[in-house]
């Protein structure tokens, strides 16, 4: 039976809307909101979002200290259950091709494999001019962008890499702890990386970090070119743009943002 917009059975469906509004306007950014913050970015009058926010608290849904509200740490029991026979490449693929196609250039999806990281999905540019890549490629985890990523978010792994001897396959490819050290400590405040050269010479890669229930991170996903199509600057303009599609797998698998 179809109801009206004031009948019995429409009222809950537009309390779960509201319910999903709120959820929503958390993100990698903004993990953490005030009251007000949520009212500004899901419009919501004051006293509905302080009465359903104080309901979702109370259930789990949402997490609580003083006046910062954050998803609550039930909800990833809950992601990881719902996710737990979910093929990751099902996931990655899609937005691997929606990111070559907004970008035109390749975009790999990277997870790390002992000392390495190895490209596990690609999505091809379809420029003639490309770099070299392919599944499966295994590349030293002390270079470009996937690698800052990757190590920047796994500081056990970062150390044993850190401790060894560091590969040079460029003349800008860093060889020195401190260094990397330092380049790590600046992914992990801007929550990506941006690279020219180091594994490729002329060549550019952008990454972001795809996180898993535990805020544990289990991948990069990556743009990469020939720096002539993508000089910093042109890195820079898509910051966003794949931070977001980062966002977008991780939430997709039940992940979250580590504190």
């Amino acid at each position: 039976m179809v109801t009206t917009a004031t009948g019995s059975k429409q009222q809950p469906l537009l309390v779960l809307g509201k319910i999903t509004e709120i959820l929503d306007a958390f993100s990698f950014d903004k993990p953490t909101m005030t009251l007000g913050d949520i009212q500004q970015v899901t419009g919501i009058p004051t006293s509905t979002v302080q009465r359903l926010v104080t309901n979702l608290v109370s259930q789990g849904f949402l997490d609580r200290n003083g006046d910062g509200i954050r998803i609550g740490v039930r909800m990833a029991y809950w992601a990881a259950t719902a996710t737990k026979d979910l093929d990751v490449l099902s996931i990655v693929n899609p937005v691997l091709k929606e990111v070559r196609d907004l970008t035109t250039e390749t975009t790999c999806f990277f997870r790390p494999e002992q000392q390495y990281r190895v490209c596990i999905a690609i999505a091809e540019t379809r420029h003639a001019l490309r770099r070299d890549m392919y599944v499966g490629k295994v590349i030293p985890l002390n270079v470009g962008s996937a690698s800052r990523v990757l190590l920047a978010y796994d500081s056990e792994l970062a150390e044993r890499i850190l401790a060894g001897t560091l590969e040079s396959m460029t003349s800008d490819s860093i060889t020195e702890a401190d260094d990397l050290r330092a380049a790590l400590v600046q992914t992990r405040s801007d929550g990506y990386a941006i690279t020219t050269g180091e594994r490729e010479s002329g060549a550019s890669g952008i990454s972001a970090p795809v996180f898993d229930s535990a805020a544990d991170v289990i991948g990069a996903i990556t743009i990469s070119g020939p720096t002539v199509r993508m000089p910093e600057s042109r890195c820079e303009d898509w910051v966003e743009l794949l931070v977001s599609h980062a966002e977008q797998i991780t939430r997709t698998l039940g992940g979250r943002y580590p504190a």
